[in-house]
């Protein structure tokens, strides 16, 4: 094994124990920068997703993976929840969307999906996996 292999390996090993201790199911990767520089955290992250022990759900942002009940899937474990999570790790606050807000006042009887967001400030960002991504809309004052 070489220098580099085994620097790798070490940084490898210090961002699982730190993904280990952390509560949150969402990483940035500045939650990394004292481990390494920018690229080295770089290459580890992508290494992770490509062996399957973490989800790239938007550019810098990551997330814990379970297997999915239906399929061969690697899905976030609280599914849509772990993309608004990931939104508040952003500092982007999410509240309830107009459909939302119609449904609990009881003015119609549509299930809201909950791929719809309502955001305080604009998104400019994808927010997504396999496919499935969040939509934006800007937040409305809740009337009761």
């Amino acid at each position: 094994m070489s220098y580099i292999d085994s620097m790798r390996q070490t940084l490898e090993n210090r961002l699982q124990q730190r993904i280990a201790r952390k509560r949150s199911d969402v990483f940035l990767r500045s939650d990394f920068d004292d481990l390494a520089g920018y690229d080295q955290i770089g290459r580890a992250l992508r290494r992770f997703v490509d062996e399957g022990k973490l989800l790239k759900v938007s550019q810098g942002v990551y997330t814990r993976v379970v297997q999915s009940p239906f399929g061969d899937r690697l899905i976030p474990p609280k599914g849509i929840d772990t993309l608004k999570e990931a939104l508040a790790r952003l500092g982007i606050e999410t509240s309830l969307t107009r459909l939302e807000q119609d449904y609990n006042a009881g003015r119609t009887t549509q299930v809201p999906a909950g791929r719809r967001v309502a955001v305080n400030k604009r998104v400019r960002r994808k927010i997504g996996y396999s496919g499935i991504s969040l939509s934006f809309e800007r937040a409305r004052p809740s009337s009761g």
